[in-house]
């Protein structure tokens, strides 16, 4: 635990550096706040904007961020420096997780502390961003790792950055993309969410996640196997 401390440490102290990273932890937290607050329609359904921008944020900030995280580290010779230091890759990773997922949790409790969401819609809306989270974080372990630099990084997470955050949003005005959306873990967030606010967590939504999970573990321990960290 002292090299997965040492790395968390590492990484908070690099976020004030890292502005691609802090950007991504704040953008849509103040996004829902400023729209919240300055946007009123009437027939607008209630927390529209926290739901909206919580998936995009569930989808897109832990991905980019654990991207940038690796794609940098590994084009500078940090990454190596750190592995020939004695820091294990497993001790790496999981130091490096929890930098994002922390970072994004935060983000999270601005989200609601700033809604009207009562003790209970606010436990369940941060289980649900706790629970989603890791799904985009393991994705952009995977484009880090398969990535040489951060130019190949980047190319490959905007196509994903855009499915992972913005398909939910798709689904709700077409149906066919909804019908396929539904089998993924960004819908299903966006499902959880919305049950958040009635103060209940569906169990179907549940079940495909862990599918999905699953097929993110798979495909990690793949490209793992194959690239390593280096």
């Amino acid at each position: 635990m002292r090299s997965v401390v040492a790395v968390l440490e590492k990484q908070i102290k690099d976020t004030w550096k890292n502005k691609t990273v802090l950007i991504q932890f704040l953008m849509f937290p103040f996004m829902t706040i400023l729209m919240n607050h300055t946007v009123r329609i009437e027939t607008m359904p209630k927390h529209f904007f926290t739901e909206l921008f919580a998936v995009m944020y569930l989808g897109m900030a832990p991905l980019v961020s654990a991207t940038s995280i690796l794609s940098e580290e590994k084009e500078r010779g940090t990454l190596r420096a750190l592995l020939m230091a004695g820091v294990k890759p497993g001790e790496y990773l999981l130091g490096v997780g929890l930098y994002v997922w922390t970072g994004c949790m935060i983000g999270s409790l601005l989200m609601v502390f700033f809604d009207d969401y009562t003790a209970k819609q606010a436990s369940l809306f941060l289980l649900v961003a706790a629970l989603g989270i890791p799904f985009s974080l393991v994705i952009g372990a995977c484009v880090g790792i398969a990535s040489r630099s951060q130019m190949a990084a980047t190319s490959l997470s905007v196509p994903l950055m855009l499915l992972t955050s913005f398909l939910p949003m798709l689904a709700m005005f077409n149906a066919s993309v909804e019908a396929v959306a539904r089998y993924t873990y960004p819908q299903q967030l966006k499902v959880l969410l919305v049950d958040a606010e009635r103060g209940m967590i569906g169990a179907g939504s549940c079940l495909i996640l862990l599918g999905n999970g699953l097929f993110l573990l798979v495909l990690f321990m793949i490209l793992y196997k194959k690239n390593g960290l280096e």
